[in-house]
């Protein structure tokens, strides 16, 4: 197969996904030496609001980022920007003794000047698999201080996601294309070592797109030959929304098996992209479109 080898922004295109390389921070102490550390938390990442609120420590944030919009509630806490492109000046301005992000969270500018504040930052490490699950409650369970809150909420997420993994698979396993983005009828695609290619696995499919780690522009060529069953994408709106009649109208994609019979498969992107404690629910949701069944 044969790819385009341009690139495009993830981070400005995907906003609530989790797929850049960790960044390495150190922490520091509270800048509020009259309030116990991590009273006064700010969110930064989809699935680090998830688990907050999965371990029944929503009352401490103080914030959230952009790409931190569920649960409905979190919605009413300030807003201070993008994960990978916060301000100094926006997130000071919630007077945060403690910040808990998503692994890529940035830009390294902004972690310095809240170092330089003494304010607490805690990376939480990122991955593509059932491990990472676990590893994301514990962490951001040891950064509250709730470490066997932590221990009991991974046990029941782990358990429920080896559930939703053992669903059966019938006959062969879907050949599954991720489309990130389809603008001017240029498909940008999962590759491998993404959270699309994870949650692709853990629901039994194959990802059809070999041969090249991350997001990338794929030509027609590689598209046809990926030869994919079914298209996922994320449901959106917006500008970066399309209809299943624009896909389908796209000649590469028409030509696949995917085209012949109209499988397209849209599914909310923080529930299956984020690998938090909703992963088993979008391993059982990509699954039951995938192949029937709930």
């Amino acid at each position: 197969m044969t790819f385009l080898k341009s690139e495009l922004s993830i981070p400005a295109i995907l906003g609530a996904c989790l797929m850049l390389p960790v960044l390495a921070f150190t922490s520091t102490y509270s800048v509020a030496e009259d309030v116990p550390p991590g009273e006064r938390v700010l969110s930064v990442g989809g699935s680090v609001t998830e688990i907050i609120y999965a371990l029944g420590e929503e009352d401490r944030l103080v914030a959230r980022d952009t790409t931190s919009s569920y649960p409905p509630e979190v919605m009413d806490l300030p807003d201070v920007g993008y994960m990978r492109a916060l301000s100094p000046e926006g997130v000071l301005s919630v007077n945060p003794d403690l910040v808990i992000a998503e692994a890529g969270s940035g830009p390294p500018e902004t972690i310095e000047v809240l170092e330089e504040a003494a304010i607490d930052f805690v990376a939480v490490p990122d991955g593509f698999d059932r491990d990472t699950v676990r590893a994301k409650i514990e962490a951001v369970a040891a950064a509250l201080e709730v470490v066997e809150k932590g221990e009991a909420l991974a046990a029941e997420v782990d358990a429920a996601l080896a559930d939703a993994m053992s669903a059966e698979v019938p006959g062969t396993p879907k050949r599954v294309m991720f489309v990130l983005t389809a603008q001017g009828g240029r498909i940008m695609a999962s590759g491998t070592n993404t959270t699309a290619d994870g949650i692709i696995r853990l629901a039994g499919a194959v990802n059809a797109v070999e041969g090249f780690e991350g997001y990338k522009p794929v030509s027609e060529e590689a598209i046809i030959a990926a030869a994919p069953d079914v298209i996922l994408m994320m449901d959106r709106g917006g500008d970066h929304a399309m209809t299943d009649d624009d896909l389908f109208a796209l000649p590469s994609v028409a030509a696949t098996p995917a085209g012949e019979t109209r499988s397209v498969v849209r599914i909310d992107g923080l529930l299956l992209l984020g690998f938090g404690p909703r992963t088993p629910e979008a391993v059982r949701t990509l699954h039951g479109a995938l192949y029937g069944g709930a």
